[in-house]
Parts: C-alpha cells; sequence; structure tokens
C-alpha cells in the first residue's frame, strides 16, 4: 500500500514497508513502543546494507556503529493489520567518530506520522568496545547519503 501523504520530514529517505501483526501488539491494544524502537534497529540495518555495510563487514574491520543516544517520539498509535512505512535517513558525520540517524514512520492508509526518532552513534572498535575512528570505507558508504538537516 502505498502512503497516501509521502511528504516525510527530509528529502530522500530510506523506506521499508511494515505489517502490524499479533505479536507486536500489547495488552492496550496498540503496538507495543519496543516494537517501534526494534522496526527502527532492522530498518537502519537495512539502510546500511543498502549501502553496502552489512555485520560481516564490521567484524572484518573491527568497527562499528553503536548508539550513543536515542531519543523517541511517540506521536499517535498502530493497530494490528495496519500497514506502516519506516522511513531513515543518516543526518550527520563528523568524519572522525560520530554519525546521526533520523527516522520517520507514517501508517500507509491516512500518511499520519506515528513516530520519529534520532539516534546518535559512536564508531567503536569491536574487539574492546572502546571508540575509534571511522574507518575510510565508513565515511566512503555512509558519507555520500546523508542528508543536511536545519536542526
Amino acid at each position: 500500500m502505498t502512503i497516501v501523504n509521502s511528504d516525510w520530514d527530509l528529502p530522500a529517505p530510506f523506506t521499508q514497508s511494515l505489517s502490524v501483526g499479533r505479536e507486536d501488539i500489547d495488552g492496550l491494544g496498540h503496538v507495543n513502543n519496543g516494537v517501534y524502537v526494534s522496526w527502527c534497529q532492522r530498518v537502519g540495518w537495512q539502510h546500511s546494507v543498502e549501502l553496502g555495510l552489512n555485520l560481516d563487514d564490521y567484524h572484518q574491520l573491527d568497527a562499528a556503529m553503536v548508539i550513543r543516544h536515542a531519543e523517541y517520539d511517540y506521536v499517535a498509535a498502530a493497530f494490528l493489520d495496519e500497514e506502516c512505512e519506516m522511513a531513515t535517513w543518516l543526518t550527520a558525520n563528523d568524519q572522525r567518530l560520530t554519525m546521526e540517524r533520523r527516522f520517520q514512520l507514517k501508517r500507509s492508509r491516512d500518511g499520519v506520522t506515528l513516530l520519529r526518532a534520532r539516534w546518535q552513534l559512536v564508531c567503536i572498535r569491536l574487539s574492546n568496545g572502546k571508540p575509534r575512528r571511522l574507518p575510510p570505507v565508513f565515511n566512503q558508504r555512509y558519507g555520500p547519503a546523508v542528508i543536511a538537516t536545519e536542526t
């Protein structure tokens, strides 16, 4: 199903369609907030793979981008059997240590935004968990995908 209002917060998003299943619903009858977080993670990884970096690459490079800080704004609820679309963007890259990723989740039938999220990411060495400089390939693959924002 196509989003009714395709106006995203930022231009040129990477998007993925998501269907609300019974396993996504909590005791209040709507999608659990933790599911939204899981969807962000899933779509963020898909975007990374699309840009040419997957988990195997991270292990080979002994480097990974990990969440240092996350903000989630739950705007509206999604319900069983609804179709949604998650958009993500890389919105900052200092080319040394950090990046930022943003998300927006919309309900497909009416284009209503359900979630906005922002991650501050830091590069670490997988072998010891300590911060490290971004490998050149991270800047080569992720850098061109960064969308300039006002904030």
